[in-house]
């Protein structure tokens, strides 16, 4: 599969980084536009992603109704996110059509119409959002797990709370996209089908222009409480434990990941083997990797009864403070299969890769190939990672977990 890396920072900061993939009839695009839940209000929580939702409520010249369907009229399969922070838009279509959805979402980014008579709406789509989680007790508790595993305001969950969404008022949102939405932090990812030169003189058209606006990062605030119980009245309890790693861009973090992928993903991963399978404590259980700019997080999460809560704590904690112990050569090698697989599904979406390549440049200053991933993961070794975790043990846990009674913490790991 003929591939080819390239990139572009324009005048105005705007970054464009973009991957041809020739095989592909496809071509996809990844806007990271600065403004996520890290820069909301203390008072106004949800702001930036009441602002992407009104964005999207017509731009430019096109109302809501035309905006939606000129959209589906190229093909245009999307969506949109809110991070710790970036607000996210994405699309993925025909490659014919890729320049002229990028010319509607650069309304989008400079020209919303944030129509008045749409606030409402949103604000109860913003507030069903909010109940969602309520509903979702395994949701809730890792919202609350970040929340106090970050300092402040770096787990902020994007849905804001209820008090924050019921105060959001028009020109707030006015405000939050004129002072987030700007070129220099904007980092624009495409992948599949296109013409360089063309795509680099389109963007230069559409986005080439756009204003400047001086913006700094929210300080760090101060870290939530380690140890926290959400009462819920229920027959199950959700659990949540997160503790620190090395964020993406330090040259240890593929030792990291891959110590993560001996716990979980795959059904011989350690967490569901020894807490589920042998043990029959839960009927979910997994762990990731999570990372900020300059900060990384294993979570972990255990969904199980009440009455075997505590054990599945005590379990799943005892894997954890194990793990320090090192990884064994047959787990890499499952390991690997599985990062390779992966490796090759991505390969064969354009959307996938649109996003990889904006997120890469954010957290790296460029964009790295599946080949150089690939040769990465040939590298690593039981060794690599089992001298990562000697050096980094798993430890200072915070726990968070949700549902009748409170659980004790080991003395091993308090």
């Amino acid at each position: 599969m003929t591939q080819a890396l390239f990139s572009h920072t324009y005048g105005n900061g705007l970054v464009l980084v973009a991957e041809r993939i020739a095989a592909l009839e496809s071509a996809a695009f990844t806007f990271l536009t600065p403004g996520g839940a890290s820069d909301d209000p203390d008072d106004l929580a949800g702001l930036a992603g009441f602002t992407c939702e009104m964005a999207l409520r017509g731009a430019g010249d096109r109302d809501s109704r035309r905006f939606v369907d000129d959209l589906d009229n190229l093909g245009v399969e999307r969506g949109e996110s809110v991070s710790d922070a970036h607000t996210s838009y994405s699309g993925a279509s025909l490659a014919a059509n890729l320049l002229p959805a990028l010319s509607i979402y650069a309304d989008v980014l400079r020209r919303p119409r944030l129509p008045p008579d749409e606030l409402e709406p949103a604000r109860l789509l913003m507030q069903q959002e909010l109940r969602g989680v309520e509903d979702e007790p395994s949701q809730k508790v890792m919202q609350e797990l970040r929340r106090r595993h970050y300092p402040h305001p770096w787990g902020r969950p994007s849905q804001g709370d209820a008090a924050g969404i019921a105060g959001i008022g028009l020109a707030d949102i006015q405000a939050a996209h004129a002072r987030h939405y700007r070129p220099n932090g904007t980092i624009l990812g495409v992948a599949g089908r296109f013409e360089w030169e063309r795509l680099k003189d389109h963007v230069a058209a559409a986005l080439g222009d756009w204003s400047v606006v001086e913006s700094s990062p929210p300080p760090d605030g101060v870290r939530g409480t380690r140890r926290e119980h959400l009462p819920h009245e229920s027959n199950q309890t959700q659990i949540g434990i997160a503790y620190d790693s090395v964020p993406y861009r330090h040259p240890d973090y593929l030792q990291a990941w891959g110590a993560v992928g001996v716990l979980s993903g795959g059904m011989s991963a350690r967490l569901f083997t020894e807490v589920r399978e042998k043990r029959g404590l839960c009927y979910s259980v997994y762990a990731s990797y999570h990372t900020l700019r300059d900060r990384g997080a294993i979570v972990t999460y255990a969904g199980t009864s009440a009455e075997r809560a505590q054990e599945t704590l005590d379990v799943t904690l005892a894997e954890l403070v194990k793990l320090a112990e090192g990884v064994r050569p047959e787990e890499l090698d499952r390991l690997k299969a599985r990062i390779k697989s992966a490796l090759i599904m991505q390969q064969e979406s354009s959307s996938s890769r649109s996003g990889t390549l904006a997120r890469d440049w954010y957290h790296l200053g460029r964009a790295r190939t599946l080949e150089e991933v690939g040769a990465m993961v040939d590298g690593l070794t039981a060794k690599s990672i089992s001298d990562y975790l000697a050096a980094h043990p798993p430890g200072d846990f915070t726990i968070v977990t949700l549902g009748p009674q409170a659980l004790e913490v080991p003395l091993a790991v308090s």
